[in-house]
């Protein structure tokens, strides 16, 4: 039977099935194919009318998958080049790829010039164009292969996964699996760049948010900071990887308990020396900030504050940014002709900064508080701060200057919150700290407004095309970072997440998305979260909190 593929503004039928590849006419700057809203290899063979759209790095699922090739890449050339090294990847600064040698042997470590060969070597594979062909091979094989490549971190996490069988790409005699789909050959991987940091590298690739261009180093010591402490504290206490994290869950809800007062004593710790800092400082500190991208738990995170501060004989105010916004008339609208809820100007900032300055002054104040129903704001709480009294905000903009461009710079504190995850499926798969968000953020629209997954994950891009614009450069400005991360919360949130996940329709849009998500889910255990503290920040999340449902 003929059927008919419409590609490229036109329409062409077909006798046999045709492979989306040769229809590309060689073009290397194609990553992928979009066929009829779905996500495919280059490789991947049509046989039904369908509608095609290829995809380059300056799509979002096309940078994934060219990511995903450029980890395959670096893996093959150590291999090939320091076979006796094994390199753990994660995410780092400007939007990279931070690799370092996983080894406690203070006798090998990284030089510029093992850098340069490095670079060097990846650019003979991709110049060589070597093919990507997918294998699966059963459990029992891919204990062969992985021991015979040295790929033990891999060896371990096969316990727990579920299928009897594995994936793997077989490029010119190296054998890997990066969990996901990838590109034909090395030769579409021309793109990248190594950028010796010490005691470590990054690999810089092409980003969908900076249309398809590898974005301009941008140092930044102060989240490289952070990285470094979360990754420092989950070696410290062996939850580096899944792996490490399922082998704390015995066969007893002892190891439970532990497990997660263990995380939640990290938190504990981190508000205790945050509470040491604000009250050496109190008499100076008269604003608290605190920003951070979506689903992060400011909420929880603010209302831990207030108490550690009120035990410390400080009692601050909070003031929520959104009863400053304007009404929807009056906010400016984005290129495409939406209402920009995220920009400054849909906030009154001229109100905000008033009464800031009033409070601060000692002056009774009437705050407002914004109907969202009625589209309108209404004056309904008066208050008066003591002398030493600080007061709280929380929002996206919240380390923005131009926001409280009232208040001098010295009489804030500014905190940023994000989870700063640094564990890995394996040394060449880093979860990705979006991934975590938009997780905590599928269950929790689930939860509180009813929302499924699909809705959520429709919503995301937007989301982040408003994080990259607003908060992510206010990080470096942060008198401090919290770690909102817990370890074990993927061993909770899979029960919440896996269900919604799964009621995703894989051939729609959003499949692709569920599919990535559900992989990542599927190799933590499960644990009973009657253990988790009522304060904990991922009961923001899951329901139970004390400071929400207790309102």
């Amino acid at each position: 039977m003929s059927f008919t593929l419409k590609f490229n503004g036109v329409s062409r039928t077909f006798e046999k099935k045709v492979k989306l590849l040769d229809l590309t006419d060689n073009n290397k700057d194609i990553i992928c194919a979009m066929v009829n809203g779905r996500v495919r290899e280059l490789d991947y063979d049509v046989y039904y009318d369908a509608e095609v759209r290829f995809l380059k790095v300056d799509d979002h699922d096309a940078m994934g998958i060219y990511e995903r090739g450029i980890r395959f890449l670096f893996a093959m050339a150590t291999h090939n080049l320091y076979p006796d090294l094994r390199f753990r990847m994660s995410y780092g600064v400007s939007r990279s790829i931070y690799a370092r040698i996983d080894s406690g042997d203070r006798t090998k470590f990284l030089t510029e010039e093992m850098v340069e060969n490095i670079q060097n070597e990846m650019k003979r594979i991709a110049k060589a164009n070597y093919s990507f062909k997918r294998l699966i091979l059963k459990n029992e094989e891919a204990e062969s292969v992985y021991k015979n490549f040295h790929l033990y971190d891999k060896l371990e996490i096969l316990q727990y996964r579920p299928e009897k069988t594995v994936h793997f790409y077989d490029c010119n005699g190296y054998f890997n699996y990066m969990y996901g789909k990838m590109v034909p050959s090395t030769g579409y991987l021309k793109d990248f760049n190594l950028i010796f940091y010490t005691p470590g590298l990054l690999i810089q690739y092409p980003r969908s948010e900076t249309d398809g261009q590898i974005p301009v180093f941008k140092d930044e010591p102060v989240f490289s900071e952070s990285l470094i402490k979360a990754q420092d504290w989950s070696n410290l206490v062996k939850l580096s990887t899944v792996s490490e994290i399922n082998k704390k869950i015995k066969d007893n809800e002892l190891s439970v308990v532990e497990l997660i007062n263990l995380c939640e004593d990290k938190h504990n710790k981190m508000l205790c020396d945050l509470g040491d800092r604000i009250e050496q400082n109190i008499k100076t500190i008269r604003l608290i900030c605190i920003a951070g991208p979506s689903s992060s738990g400011k909420t929880t995170f603010a209302d831990r504050l207030t108490v550690e501060l009120k035990s410390r004989g400080i009692n601050p105010i909070r003031i929520s940014m959104d009863d400053y916004y304007k009404r929807r008339e009056d906010v400016p609208k984005d290129e495409d002709g939406n209402y920009d809820f995220e920009c400054t100007d849909a906030l009154d900032l001229k109100l905000f900064n008033q009464n800031l300055v009033s409070l601060l002054n000692g002056q009774v104040v009437k705050l407002p508080s914004f109907d969202f129903k009625t589209n309108d704001r209404i004056f309904n709480r008066t208050i008066q701060i003591g002398p030493n009294d600080p007061i709280i905000i929380e929002g996206i903009h919240a380390l923005n200057e131009q926001v409280t461009a009232s208040i001098p710079k010295y009489l804030k504190f500014k905190i940023y919150i994000s989870p700063q995850a640094q564990i890995n499926l394996d040394n060449e798969n880093p979860l990705s700290l979006t991934d975590i968000r938009l997780l905590r953020r599928i269950v929790r629209d689930n939860s509180y407004r009813g929302s499924d997954a699909a809705e959520t994950i429709s919503m995301w891009p937007l989301v982040r095309k408003g994080e990259f614009k607003w908060i992510y450069h206010t990080q470096e400005d942060a008198n401090y970072v919290f770690d909102s991360f817990l370890n074990y919360e993927l061993c909770v949130l899979k029960k919440h997440a896996m269900p919604l996940l799964l009621a995703i329709d894989r051939e729609s849009e959003y499949g692709p998305d569920a599919e990535r998500l559900i992989s990542l889910l599927k190799y933590f255990k499960d644990i009973d979260e009657k253990w988790i503290p009522c304060n904990s920040l991922l009961k923001e999340f899951i329901g139970g909190s004390c400071y929400r449902d207790a309102k």
